[in-house]
């Protein structure tokens, strides 16, 4: 098999807990680009706050927003912005119950505060730069959004919607974190966007992931890998298992295929 495409979350999948890419993980992907392979980012995080990661792995296509934004090469593919009806339910009811959104733009974070506990522990964990307070002004350009201080009982508020579900954010200490995925709008559908856009089966493409918010990516290619601190709800989507991220887990699963040695 000849493969074309690889997309790589970012969190728990090529990110270890304390923010790092093992060299391992940047062997890897150096090694599947000099074959010709397409290296895609795809993650729930905004664009705007990865480009380092991008630079440190000589990436320059992205799936952002959990799907709602792609990027091939500086090429625009793909861009959903929510319906600013649902943000403004959402908006209403984390306020009611006590809960914080982070709304990313195209541009920027769009926090509903900045001082609350579950809020600086987020803006630390992800390194949040580009942080501006809530106004209504931006209802209409939000690609994702990320609901805080969320119990479990909680979920049920959100997923009013057959169309919308929350993926629990996979990383220690963000239990309560949630991102909101659209079934229209995901990674798995930018996926099917960029395989179209470029001509390419769905057999040659390869994808790593270890969150709920990865299930329609790596059902949708031919070789999708769940990582080995994948969530274990994840392991009906995928096609193999690797190790943890901590364990070399993209550079093992790229051994499987006989693209690394």
């Amino acid at each position: 098999m000849t493969y074309k495409l690889l997309f790589l979350d970012i969190d728990g999948t090529i990110l270890t807990p304390d923010d790092q890419i093992q060299e391992s993980t940047k062997r890897a992907v150096a090694a599947v680009q000099k074959q010709g392979v397409e290296v895609f980012l795809a993650t729930g995080r905004p664009l705007h706050e990865i480009s380092h990661i991008g630079k440190e792995l000589n990436v320059q296509s992205f799936i952002g927003y959990n799907g709602a934004f792609t990027v091939y090469r500086g090429r625009e593919i793909l861009k959903e912005p929510m319906n600013p009806d649902i943000v403004q339910n959402f908006v209403h009811t984390a306020k009611h119950h006590g809960h914080e959104l982070v709304m990313y733009t195209r541009e920027k974070n769009v926090l509903s505060s900045f001082d609350s506990p579950a809020m600086k522990n987020f803006i630390q964990k992800f390194h949040l730069q580009k942080n501006e307070l809530f106004s209504y002004d931006i209802i209409d350009q939000v690609l994702g959004m990320t609901i805080l201080n969320l119990a479990d009982r909680d979920v049920s508020l959100y997923e009013k919607d057959d169309l919308i579900y929350l993926s629990q954010v996979n990383i220690e200490g963000l239990a309560q974190c949630y991102d909101v995925i659209r079934e229209k709008v995901n990674k798995g559908k930018a996926v099917k966007a960029i395989l179209n856009y470029l001509g390419v089966p769905k057999e040659s493409a390869i994808a790593f992931g270890d969150a709920m918010n990865d299930k329609e990516m790596l059902s949708i290619v031919g070789e999708g890998f769940a990582m080995g601190n994948a969530d274990p709800n994840l392991l009906p989507y995928a096609k193999h298992q690797t190790t943890d991220v901590t364990n070399s887990g993209v550079y093992h699963g790229l051994k499987k295929l006989g693209l690394v040695e």
